[in-house]
């Protein structure tokens, strides 16, 4: 038992992302090294991944159980949309991904599927901004939200300069503020 729990915690990643709703858009952001305890595994790693031709996500957490996921929510995406002759909207695509991330870590393993995911994206209804916790829950965010190791840093700076009213100009300003504040406190987290 003892030799699991080391192995989990030399598996631990650190990240921050982080999404932002403005009045034009959407704001999505992550910082760029990916870690596996001390050691920096990739120095340009992708956290940031489109799913869709109008919606993206934020990774946080196991890169396997994210990447697997990730194939899996496009694959069903369109499936959806084969099926259904129209474009899925966002909320259905927060809700797949929430039941696939609450099957995911339901299931019996040595190494719990955890992944965190923000899902931003539009539809002919606006834009959206949902924070998808690895339990599976599905939550609307109506301002701004951060994940990962660093998102404790990014919060303060979000907390402190979010505008509701920011345009996506502003908020890309201050995703890069908040990311690069999160760097200077979070050794897990990395550049931008």
């Amino acid at each position: 038992m003892e030799e699991q729990l080391e192995q989990l915690k030399q598996l631990k990643t650190g990240t921050t992302t982080l999404g932002m709703v403005c009045k034009d858009g959407i704001v999505i952001a992550a910082d760029k090294r990916a870690t596996a305890g001390n050691m920096i595994v990739d120095k340009r790693a992708d956290k940031v991944h489109i799913i869709s031709d109008d919606m993206a996500v934020t990774i946080a957490g196991n890169v396997s159980d994210a990447q697997l996921i990730i194939k899996l929510i496009r694959a069903e995406l369109k499936l959806k949309e084969v099926r259904t002759g129209k474009k899925p909207s966002v909320k259905e695509a927060a809700n797949l991904l929430g039941g696939l991330l609450y099957s995911s870590i339901r299931q019996m393993s040595m190494f719990p599927g955890i992944a965190h995911f923000l899902l931003a994206g539009k539809d002919s209804s606006g834009v959206y901004l949902y924070d998808l916790f690895p339990d599976g829950s599905v939550t609307k965010m109506r301002d701004f939200v951060s994940s990962g190791s660093g998102s404790v840093f990014a919060y303060g700076v979000l907390e402190t300069h979010y505008k509701p009213d920011m345009t996506v100009a502003e908020g890309i300003k201050l995703a890069v503020k908040s990311v690069n504040t999160a760097l200077q406190r979070d050794s897990a987290s990395g550049m931008t």
